[in-house]
This record gives structure tokens, sequence and C-alpha cells, in this order.
């Protein structure tokens, strides 16, 4: 099933002179509650840079560049409300969206649910208080 986005908020990462970065939390119609990282080519060359300084510092290891994704990052070529958004269209529209975005509410308890939802990543009172108390919500 298509998930339906039905607001969108955006916090930005402020660690850069430019801002290279943000999260993006996503409410569907279904009211599900996803997140992910938006980043763009910039971030790549900063986390590259802080690896360097990093290697420089620690005996015994040679000063290289690299950056390691532990996490899906979408890539976008500016951090605009307009670009992410349009990207999460597309995304919707290719039905990717689930594979790219972390669902962070549980889903609904069925019969067929074997597992209990204490290994979730986050509730849905997580996520109400990051969308409430964290972010600036950008009309």
């Amino acid at each position: 099933m298509i998930e339906i986005p039905k607001h969108v908020w955006i916090e930005m990462h402020e660690e850069a002179a430019e801002p290279d970065s943000c999260d993006v939390i996503v409410e569907t119609e279904n009211q599900k509650i996803y997140t992910a990282l938006f980043v763009t080519i910039p971030y790549f060359q900063r986390q590259m840079q802080l690896s360097y300084t990093v290697s420089k510092q620690i005996p015994d290891t040679v000063p290289v560049r690299y950056a390691v994704l532990e996490t899906p990052h979408v890539v976008v070529e500016d951090l605009s409300r307009d670009s992410i958004e349009d990207t999460i269209d597309n995304l919707c529209a290719l039905d990717v969206f689930e594979t790219v975005f972390t669902l962070v509410t549980e889903p609904e308890e069925t019969e067929e649910t074997r597992t209990p939802s204490a290994g979730k990543r986050a509730t849905t009172e997580v996520a109400a208080v990051v969308i409430s108390d964290v972010l600036v919500v950008d009309g």
C-alpha cells in the first residue's frame, strides 16, 4: 500500500556554515510516522574532512578522507522545502518510500503479530515529543 504524506516536518542541522543535512519526519494519512536523513554533497565532504582530522590525531593511523554511512541517506541537490517534498512525492510514486524512510511508530497489533512491540526503535509517544518539542515547523 502506498503511503500518502499528510505532514512533513524538517529539522535543519546547523553544524556547518551552510546547512548540508536535515532530518525529515513524515506523517502519512494513516497516522504512521516515518523519518529519514536528507543530505547534500557538501555533507559528504564535511564527513570526509572530519574523518581526516580525527585520523591525524590518533597514533598509528594514516590520515585519510572517507565517509561511512550507517543509515540510509537521501542525497538531494539542495535542502529547500520544495526539493524535499518533491523527492518524497517521487519516492511515493516509485513505491520505494518505505524502503528509504524508517517507520518510527509501532504498527497496530494484529492477530498475525508474533513479536511483541517492545523491540521497535521508537514509539508513537516518542515521535510525538520530537514533533511537538524538538522540530521547528516550517509552514
